[in-house]
């Protein structure tokens, strides 16, 4: 009876930790990092966009921070090669240069600039590339 209880214990998660019971996380956790308002603020910009569910927000929400975390990681590697902790432009752009996954950035101009350095997209588009009068 015993080696039952015990097999079926076996593949059970551990019960869950009641709030405040002295866990080492003190926060809730929370399942997305980025605001999810904003981010369906972003979706209903869209003109094609007429509703949008919770779980398509919290789904696009998760997926660009997995994205973002996946293009910081690989460009880390070109700052750690150049013996720099810090993140530059030249490193995502190495990243998205080389590495398959990050083709369809290649030649994008994300009106991203150096400190000092004057650069302007073209007239008529704003510095992510929208037109203007989307931005209204």
């Amino acid at each position: 009876m015993a080696a039952a209880a015990a097999e079926a214990g076996a593949g059970a998660a551990p019960p869950a930790e009641e709030p405040g019971s002295g866990s080492l996380c003190a926060a809730p956790l929370r399942l997305a990092r980025l605001p999810l308002a904003r981010v369906k603020a972003l979706v209903k910009a869209d003109p094609d966009v007429s509703l949008a569910s919770q779980e398509a927000v919290f789904v696009l929400a998760r997926a660009t921070e997995l994205f973002v975390e996946t293009i910081a990681k690989d460009a880390y590697v070109y700052a750690q090669q150049g013996k720099r902790k810090t993140l530059q432009r030249k490193d995502l752009d190495n990243a998205i240069e080389v590495i398959d996954e990050f083709a369809f950035l290649e030649g994008e101009y994300f009106g991203l600039t150096s400190p000092g350095r004057k650069e302007f997209p073209e007239e008529g588009v704003s510095g992510v590339g929208w037109p203007l009068e989307d931005m209204a």
